[in-house]
């Protein structure tokens, strides 16, 4: 009778980053996580430039549409990974948004067909819906598969991945937007959503002949439950309920700083060359803080001190940079490189969050129940991420409305990075300390 796996492997340092038998794993899991980043960038600009064509008025209407669509799909996500095994679910995911990218290829070669603005509402909410599912799901399956000690020396390294993926697609758009038209992009993202998919396939055959996870009980089985247990754990799981809290705190950081942000750029530059291109300066910083990070400091803390050192390191920065905002006498004066204290805001929070607060955060779901890794994780990924949007997005706007200013925005800021720092340095000692969780069969 199989034994529970405890997570340790004192046969080997716990430092070292890949061990023999996990290398084709970490490979495929490398570029399942390249494949969906990139399918998503290679489309992003699709949708920018319709939210354009709409305009700017009518973001809070998307964003507000947007959390439904996730509110929605989360049960219905929950319902299948409650009745079916993970090798059919996971799949499936992906396949479904490699069709609907088919259906909007008519749509976007005879744009009169529904019309421009119809096509750019109902674009920008599926992307919008489509990255945080495809991204979500990513995580769920690579902490469903790695043990939390495995997590912690490998997700630094599978991050990567993502950033990768995310130079990569706004440059295969870009190079082949004049060749092949706009259309025929979203089946280049389709082509990379089924390279995806194929990585999945070889990822569930070895994780259930060499994975560590298989001599749990259940290892990938239908979990069971109901379809609204995702969106009841966020409120009555104390671990769930304090991840949501430590996403909506991060939230609060990026779309606080980038709506900070976005008004300098208008108030700054007159024409949308200029404004484009200071965009691209700041994602490109962003992007190259994000590797740095995931290559060097997230790689040697995470397996060491834990998820929860990463968590503070994160936001005691992101605080730090913020206080250039809070404390200086023009936010919007050049400072270092030329760029203002905002924008040094954001590229530092933005590439700090996802170069070691995402790959920390997600490791912490490696220890928990399976009905929890795939239900909870989903509900607050998508469904608490994109109601963090809409609430903040709204709440700025009612705040300026009485006089609120760009420093005082940023010292709200800073101070749920103080609450983030907090409630991840205590989750993840609570998480460390327990035992691993013995799987149960699942429930027919």
């Amino acid at each position: 009778m199989p034994q529970p796996h405890d997570d340790r492997v004192p046969s080997e340092p716990a430092t070292r980053r890949v061990r023999g038998g996990e290398w084709p794993a970490v490979g495929l899991s490398f570029a399942y996580f390249f494949c969906v980043l990139a399918a998503y960038y290679v489309i992003r600009p699709l949708r920018e430039q319709l939210t354009a064509a709409v305009g700017s008025t009518q973001l809070p209407w998307f964003y507000g549409a947007t959390f439904i669509g996730t509110l929605l799909l989360t049960p219905v996500f929950a319902w299948l990974i409650a009745r079916y095994p993970r090798r059919i679910v996971v799949p499936l995911v992906y396949l479904f948004f490699i069709a609907c990218l088919f259906a909007f290829v008519p749509l976007f070669a005879q744009p009169s067909l529904i019309g421009p603005r119809a096509l750019g509402m109902t674009f920008f909410v599926w992307v919008s819906v489509f990255n945080l599912f495809v991204v979500s799901v990513f995580w769920i399956f690579m902490s469903d598969i790695w043990t939390l000690e495995q997590a912690k020396r490998l997700f630094p390294i599978i991050a990567v991945a993502g950033t990768c993926g995310a130079l990569a697609g706004p440059t295969l758009t870009a190079t082949l937007v004049n060749i092949i038209g706009v259309a025929p992009l979203l089946l280049v993202s389709a082509s990379l959503l089924g390279g995806a998919v194929v990585c999945i396939v070889l990822l569930g055959r070895w994780a259930r002949t060499h994975g560590e996870r298989r001599f749990e009980a259940a290892h990938e089985a239908a979990v069971g439950g109901g379809m609204l247990d995702g969106l009841k754990q966020v409120f009555t799981d104390p671990f769930m309920r304090n991840m949501a809290i430590l996403l909506l705190l991060a939230d609060g950081i990026g779309t606080v700083n980038y709506a900070l942000v976005v008004d300098y750029s208008g108030a700054t530059f007159t024409d949308a060359v200029s404004r484009t291109a200071f965009a691209a300066r700041v994602d490109q910083m962003s992007n190259v803080l994000t590797v740095l990070t995931q290559l060097t400091l997230t790689r040697w803390l995470l397996p060491r001190r834990g998820p929860g050192a990463v968590i503070l390191v994160w936001a005691v920065v992101s605080m730090l940079a913020l206080s250039l905002v809070v404390f200086s006498n023009d936010p919007h004066a050049p400072l270092a490189l030329g760029l203002p204290a905002v924008a040094i805001a954001l590229i530092v929070s933005r590439g700090l969050a996802y170069g070691m607060a995402e790959p920390a955060r997600h490791s912490l779901y490696a220890r928990v129940p399976r009905n929890v890794r795939y239900k909870g994780q989903n509900a607050v990924d998508t469904a608490v991420w994109r109601f963090g949007d809409t609430a903040i997005a709204l709440s700025m706007n009612a705040l300026r409305a009485l006089g609120v200013t760009t420093g005082s925005f940023a010292a709200i800021s800073a101070l749920a990075a103080l609450s983030a720092a907090t409630i991840g340095w205590r989750l993840s000692r609570r998480v460390e300390a327990a035992p691993p969780p013995q799987a149960q069969p699942a429930t027919p």
